[in-house]
């Protein structure tokens, strides 16, 4: 009876995990080989249609990648690069002949940027020559009474230095071409600043329209000249280089400075332009007879004026 009270004792063994090809791990492996496979397929494809010219050029790249951002060009592709190759049409097989078939592309564009960096460049260069000519006159006692007669300005045709009369204080006596004592020393204290730039110097001598005309035909066209000229050796003996001088003119009364009083006394002035590089070359190109004008308006002015108007 009592052996028929005993149960007999179980035990259930659980199996674990899905084994061999019931699991799901075999699916992301596929899915990796299947992903590989279309790239580098693709890869073969885009080998397989690249002209050599392309082919070689990328090689190039990857193996001296800086050699663009420090010699110019646009890339591999460009052959007009250090590194040769690429283009645009694939029937090429030395890449192609430029961005958009344009052999002289690049060159313009680098020829382009070179001439704005030189530009930049002189124009800090007359910059930095007027804060000097300011700081000139502000340090001298003399030179900083007649501050109110010294007019700097930029123009077309670069920096503009001008000395102008006032009331009271004329660089002339009526009619003369000989320089006062001051106008004088103002002119010999900026010489020297104007040597320590390579730029070429203009000359202009202007009057008011007050009528000026002698018996021997001596008018306000001939004294402007003269006190150019005059202005010319001032700046000479004060100590600049002869061969800085590119231009002496006098343009009379054709280019006042105040436009609405042609009599006003600033209108007597000398205009020394610091010329830019395009301005010198005009006047070389003109063989140095560029005839009148400081600026566009100037010009306009002065060609409008009869040769015997005052």
């Amino acid at each position: 009876m009592a052996e028929e009270g005993l149960r007999p004792i179980i035990v259930k063994k659980i199996k674990k995990g899905g084994g061999g090809h019931h699991g799901g791990a075999w699916k992301i492996a596929y899915a990796d080989f299947v992903t590989a496979m279309m790239a580098f397929f693709l890869l073969m494809w885009l080998l397989g249609s690249t002209t050599k010219g392309d082919l070689n050029g990328i090689s190039e790249y990857f193996k001296t990648p800086l050699k663009v951002a420090m010699q110019g060009g646009s890339g591999s592709g460009d052959s007009s690069s250090v590194i040769q190759g690429g283009g645009s049409d694939l029937s090429r097989r030395t890449g192609q002949v430029k961005m958009a078939d344009d052999p002289t592309k690049s060159k313009s564009y680098n020829l382009d940027a070179a001439k704005k960096a030189l530009e930049e460049e002189e124009r800090g260069r007359l910059q930095a020559l007027r804060q000097r000519i300011e700081m000139t006159i502000d340090t001298s006692a003399e030179l900083k009474k007649f501050k109110e007669q010294l007019l700097l300005d930029f123009t077309s045709e670069g920096l503009r230095i001008q000395i102008v009369d006032l009331q009271n204080r004329p660089m002339f006596d009526a009619g003369k071409a000989e320089l006062k004592p001051y106008a004088r020393e103002i002119l010999e204290a900026i010489a020297p600043a104007l040597n320590d730039v390579p730029n070429k110097i203009g000359l202009s001598g202007h009057t008011d329209s007050t009528p000026y005309f002698t018996e021997t035909g001596y008018s306000n066209w001939e004294l402007s000249a003269d006190r150019a000229n005059a202005s010319r050796r001032a700046l000479l003996h004060g100590g600049l280089a002869d061969n800085k001088i590119l231009r002496v003119v006098g343009l009379a009364s054709a280019a006042h400075l105040d436009r609405q009083d042609p009599f006003n006394p600033i209108n007597r002035r000398i205009s020394i332009i610091v010329m830019n590089k395009k301005t010198e070359e005009n006047v070389l190109r003109d063989g140095g007879k560029l005839q009148v004008g400081l600026d566009t308006e100037a010009t306009q002015a002065a060609a409008a004026a009869a040769p015997g108007k005052k």
